[in-house]
């Protein structure tokens, strides 16, 4: 029965992805939350009456009922926003949909994910440029790359991938009886079938591409990933709106540059020029922002003469037993607070024990 509350979570109006938080956080299911008192749901903040005779009034889950038939027969995942295999980086979003939907076999929460977004009229340089970070991208294990199966250098992305045997997901703006653009349908039934890959929407079955909905797509593609890079973009346009969310999540922006004149890099130089983006023309620029050329580098035998405090041993222990945890969730297990936890991790983090990544996000090395 969960599965029926939580779509149905999703399809009440007046709640959205954070009011629905705020619910499970004071009432710890989607279940919950239907079988509530309604005076006890209006005590819970920013929940007023409204939204309690909504949810007392959704006594009817014939849709929800459509929507789990259309889930098993093809064989759709969907993932709640309390399942453990919901991606740890897009949780720590505020925004974060509540659902979302999946097909194929992608690991949401692989040790590398990365973004790459652009414009849709991508030029020979721009194809070039995508070419040689994919190919180089490709020497790296555990890496899921994630694009919005767009016209240009989205659907060129997802193609690369392919061939080069990386494992990448598409993010919809529809839901998953669909794939829009209809000419990429072949490579996104690809994409499913690929070892580690997939297609990804947080609309339900049926749902169609509407102009709304993609810019919410761009969100999931900004927050899913450890950093966003963007090859070729206008002034304006949807790479340069998944940059700023990037930006916004505290997440890594990558640009690469072209030539001072080219009109689809202007949107490149503009972040660049703002700080808002680093400039890259090559993975392994990526991989040194990001810290991926320091992992596994860390010799065993120096940990034995860390001299740890037990405390320190202890959060460190917590990380071993997860391959990414971030600060908020090493506190609930920890019982420690945060003020407690941040210097323990800055020790840590100076020893060269653990690497802190974007969004506070903890491994070790």
């Amino acid at each position: 029965m969960s599965l029926i509350h939580e779509i149905a979570l999703t399809s009440i109006n007046g709640i959205g992805d954070i009011t629905a938080k705020i619910l499970l956080n004071y009432c710890e299911s989607a279940e919950n939350i239907f079988n509530t008192p309604k005076q006890l749901l209006i005590k819970i903040p920013g929940i007023g009456s409204k939204i309690a005779d909504a949810i007392k009034q959704k006594k009817n889950f014939k849709e929800e009922e459509k929507q789990i038939q259309c889930i098993e027969k093809n064989q759709i995942n969907p993932i709640f926003f309390t399942n453990p295999a919901y991606p740890k980086r897009l949780k720590h979003c505020l925004d974060a949909p509540i659902m979302l939907y999946s097909k194929g076999s992608a690991n949401l929460n692989a040790s590398k994910i990365i973004s790459i977004v652009g414009t849709r009229n991508a030029t020979e340089y721009g194809k070039q440029a995508c070419n040689n970070l994919i190919n180089d991208l490709k020497n790296w294990g555990n890496l899921l790359i994630v694009s919005g199966l767009a016209y240009g250098i989205d659907i060129h992305t997802h193609k690369l991938c392919l061939i080069n045997n990386i494992p990448t997901v598409g993010v919809l703006a529809h839901g998953l009886d669909r794939i829009y653009p209809p000419q990429h349908t072949n490579i996104g039934e690809e994409m499913i079938t690929q070892n580690g890959g997939g297609l990804l929407t947080e609309f339900q079955y049926g749902n169609k591409p509407e102009r709304e909905y993609f810019p919410k797509r761009n969100r999931i593609i900004a927050g899913i990933a450890d950093a966003t890079i963007v090859i070729e973009a206008g002034e304006k346009g949807g790479a340069l709106i998944t940059a700023d969310l990037a930006n916004g999540y505290n997440r890594d922006v990558f640009a690469f540059p072209g030539r001072y004149n080219d009109d689809y890099s202007k949107g490149c130089h503009q972040l660049i020029q703002a700080n808002k983006a680093a400039l890259i023309t090559k993975a392994s620029d990526i991989a040194y922002f990001l810290g991926w050329e320091t992992e596994h580098k860390f010799p065993e035998q120096l940990s034995l003469s860390l001299n740890l405090s037990k405390e320190e041993e202890f959060i460190l222990a917590i990380i071993k037993n997860k391959p990414l945890i971030s600060i908020d969730e090493l506190a609930h297990i920890s019982k420690y607070t945060l003020s407690k936890i941040a210097p323990i991790l800055l020790e840590l983090e100076i020893r060269g024990v653990i690497q802190n990544r974007p969004g506070k996000i903890y491994q070790t090395n």
